[in-house]
């Protein structure tokens, strides 16, 4: 389906949104800055980093070597974190985008992922550096190492995951996901040491490479298309929030129901007859819409009707409700008479008879 274009002819063009632009241009330059540096150090083989690198590589090899339940988790999670799962995952999170017609961020996604997959090939033929080899290797790790493939495959889909969710999501569970997704990533890079597939100096140039792939994209799509992610991310938030309504909103009453205050602050809720509900001592209304009070003992009143005077029936002593007297005054309570029997004028009133 042809979807129209927001900005038309006659249409004003969105204004630049400098707090985005700024962020992102800073996370890129950041992460270009840190990679670039130790791209330099890789290439002309400086010796501090050499000798960090080796002897890091060698301690974690002889404790793998020594411990093979450990071992066996390492790889375990390095599987999970595979380049070819991270990037699955994202273009998966790209097509659902797609499909709820956030388009920007999904074009986002889908680049931060290709150029992932770039910037590995990039690296690894910039620096030309083979990983490192024992004799006896408790991981198959063949090819370059410079950078991390599984450190710079998990920062990206993790990262991306995180500014989806961010904006949709309350602080409590902005700590949880942000921390969630740190472990991986920081778990990930992790492995690849403790397995010997790459030296300790590969993971964090995947990570920094990893922040201008998820940098880069956004600061280009806000320069392109002003506000764009902007609104991509309000729409997700719409989307989320009926969903969420629906979930924690309390269930509405039934209609024509009466709510009354029981004793100990308990509701009850209208009979048929306009009565209170058990367990409610409260007024109530009667068949011809006056008010009577509820009798003692937990038990309601009864509806009465309208008197001579057109006074509605008052509560009597002992509980009994006296339908319509002439002013509405309460009769008195017959000898012998159960609590809360309902009364008849004539009985309340002798001169009546």
């Amino acid at each position: 389906m042809h979807q129209p274009n927001d900005a038309g002819p006659g249409t004003a063009r969105p204004p630049l949104q400098r707090t985005t632009v700024l962020r992102c241009a800073g996370a890129a330059l950041a992460g270009a800055l840190v990679f670039a540096v130790l791209l330099l150090l890789v290439r002309t083989g400086w010796p501090p980093l050499a000798r960090l690198d080796r002897g890091w590589a060698s301690l974690l090899h002889r404790y793998a070597l020594r411990h093979p339940v450990w071992t066996a988790a390492m790889q375990t999670f390095a599987d999970l974190g595979a380049p070819w799962v991270m990037r699955t995952l994202l273009g998966a999170v790209a097509a659902w985008l797609w499909a709820t017609r956030a388009r920007a961020l999904a074009a986002w996604a889908a680049a931060a992922a290709l150029l992932g997959w770039a910037a590995d090939r990039a690296g690894r033929a910039l620096t030309d550096r083979p990983g490192p080899h024992f004799a006896d290797p408790v991981a198959a790790a063949p090819g370059l190492s410079f950078p991390s493939g599984h450190a710079l495959a998990s920062a990206v889909t993790c990262g991306a995951l995180l500014v989806l969710l961010w904006p949709r999501a309350e602080r409590p569970v902005r700590a949880a996901a942000g921390g969630a997704a740190a472990l991986v990533a920081l778990g990930v890079g992790w492995t690849r040491i403790a397995l010997g597939a790459n030296w300790p100096s590969d993971v964090p140039a995947g990570w920094a490479a990893a922040l201008v792939v998820l940098a880069a994209p956004a600061l280009a799509l806000e320069l392109w298309r002003p506000g764009r992610i902007g609104r991509d991310v309000r729409r997700l938030r719409r989307r989320a929030r009926p969903r969420v309504q629906r979930v924690l909103a309390p269930p509405l009453p039934p209609v024509g129901a009466a709510e009354t205050a029981g004793p100990g602050g308990t509701a009850g809720l209208g009979g048929p007859a306009g009565t209170t509900g058990l367990g409610g001592s409260g007024r109530s209304a009667g068949p011809s819409g006056t008010t009577v009070q509820g009798g003692l003992g937990g038990s309601a009143g009864l509806g009465g009707t309208a008197g001579p005077s057109g006074t509605a029936g008052q509560r009597g002593p002992g509980g009994a409700t006296e339908l319509g007297g002439s002013a509405g005054s309460a009769g008195p309570l017959p000898l012998g008479g159960p609590v809360g029997r309902v009364e008849s004028a004539t009985e309340c009133d002798p001169g009546r008879s």
